[in-house]
């Protein structure tokens, strides 16, 4: 499918692309071309039809929760890793 931007940069998708994909997209610049990927309107919905039942039992919150607890952790072992490398 091929198409143009109007005089201001606007893309129009016929109304079958959006019927199966959405009206929301996240535009993502690569070396050689630019994609867009369709954004669910409730993206913990769209993250547990992905990986199926993996999430069913937990909450939005909880799952930040542990992301931030991961994350932190991350960034002390590095922080740990680096002093340890600079000692004599």
């Amino acid at each position: 499918m091929s198409k143009t931007t109007d005089e201001r940069g606007r893309i129009y998708l016929p109304k079958d692309v959006r019927e199966r994909f959405g009206d929301q997209y996240r535009i993502v610049e690569l070396p050689s071309h630019v994609a867009l990927f369709p954004v669910d309107e409730d993206p913990l919905e769209g993250l547990r039809a992905a990986v199926g039942d993996a999430f069913t039992e937990t909450e939005a919150d909880e799952l930040k929760t542990e992301a931030r607890k991961a994350i932190t952790r991350e960034v002390q072992e590095e922080a740990n890793g680096r002093s340890h490398d600079g000692e004599a």
